[in-house]
């Protein structure tokens, strides 16, 4: 597992919440929160961009991947659109998660409320090597096969 130190800066509207952690030694995701000044419906079907009050700054060759938690999407419908957002390491905006209600009921998303999680990663970034057709790229057992090619379910 490598460490990697991010540079961080509460906002005034996130300045009393904890930074984000992990959950358990062995957790991928930190927790992100809710800074909301006031309780945020949402109503079923609606989506909303919720602020975390968190500012950071990747190091170059990496990102960090907003995900949906699994037990608000279990129990609530919650989830995260776009998901995996990602935030670029050149990037010095307010990190902010598209809550998406897909449940049958109204969720209150409250101040402090863990809503997302987000993993940092390292990047590869590709050059390309373009051939002249199909048939010069190397084969493969695949093939052009796609979309439940593979097996069933």
């Amino acid at each position: 597992m490598n460490n990697v130190n991010v540079s961080v800066t509460r906002l005034p509207h996130g300045a009393d919440l904890p930074l984000p952690g992990y959950a358990t030694a062995d957790s991928a995701g930190l927790d992100l929160m809710a800074a909301v000044d006031a309780d945020l419906a949402l109503a079923p079907g609606a989506r909303s961009l919720v602020p975390t009050g968190l500012v950071i700054a990747l190091p170059p060759g990496h990102e960090a991947q907003v995900r949906p938690r699994s037990g608000l999407a279990l129990k609530n419908g919650i989830t995260v659109l776009n998901s995996p957002g990602t935030i670029d390491a050149d990037y010095r905006g307010e990190v902010k998660v598209i809550l998406a209600n897909l449940g049958d009921e109204d969720f209150t998303v409250s101040r402090g409320m863990r809503i997302a999680q987000m993993v940092v990663a390292p990047v590869t970034r590709l050059g390309w090597n373009e051939v002249g057709s199909e048939g010069d790229l190397p084969s493969s057992e695949r093939g052009a096969g796609g979309f439940g090619s593979t097996g069933a379910s």
